[in-house]
């Protein structure tokens, strides 16, 4: 995976541009990786609705659950599906709504400094063996390309939220990622 580090866009991935980002405030350096599970409608994978979700396009009356999320307002960087394949949505360099109240080692609004990558799935089912790969593959080359990076923390949503968020999820299995990555 090759990121061009000054436009903030991964080479040779699905791009579905989303309207959801903004400016990072200055000067703020990236310096946190976190980890969301997203599935929709929940516990259901493939389909537009994720993107439709991220572009604003999400209509409420395509399924009961879509009413209560159609009129926010989110995004992430990436997203990597059930079967691997990689959407981005954001540029790296700017700030995607990923995150929202959040707090990380007494710094608040991580948006601001991280990157945010979605993985289709769920809290209760486990994640692809495909998606743990493409997730190291990826959080390699974003290490290579943002200095930054490379000793930053990779963290769930739970962790940055708690209370509040629990993704990705108790099936998601932090020490085979730590184990592609060649960390202990």
């Amino acid at each position: 995976m090759i990121i061009d580090a000054e436009t903030g866009w991964i080479n040779g991935v699905r791009w579905v541009w989303s309207p959801n980002f903004d400016a990072r405030p200055r000067p703020v350096e990236l310096g946190l990786i976190v980890v969301h599970g997203i599935s929709l409608p929940p516990g259901r994978f493939g389909g537009p609705f994720i993107d439709r979700l991220f572009t604003n396009t999400l209509r409420a009356d395509q399924h009961p659950y879509f009413g209560e999320v159609a009129d926010r307002r989110v995004s992430s960087h990436v997203l990597v599906d059930r079967r691997g394949s990689v959407t981005q949505y954001v540029s790296l360099t700017k700030r995607a709504w990923h995150a929202g109240e959040s707090t990380y080692c007494g710094r608040s609004s991580c948006n601001d400094f991280s990157v945010g990558i979605e993985l289709e799935g769920t809290d209760e089912v486990p994640y692809a063996p495909v998606q743990y790969r493409v997730l190291a593959e990826l959080i390699g080359a974003l290490r290579l390309s943002y200095p930054t990076l490379a000793e930053a923390a990779v963290v769930g949503h739970c962790d940055i939220a708690p209370g509040r968020k629990t993704d990705p999820g108790p099936c998601f299995e932090w020490p085979r990622l730590h184990a592609l990555l060649g960390a202990d």
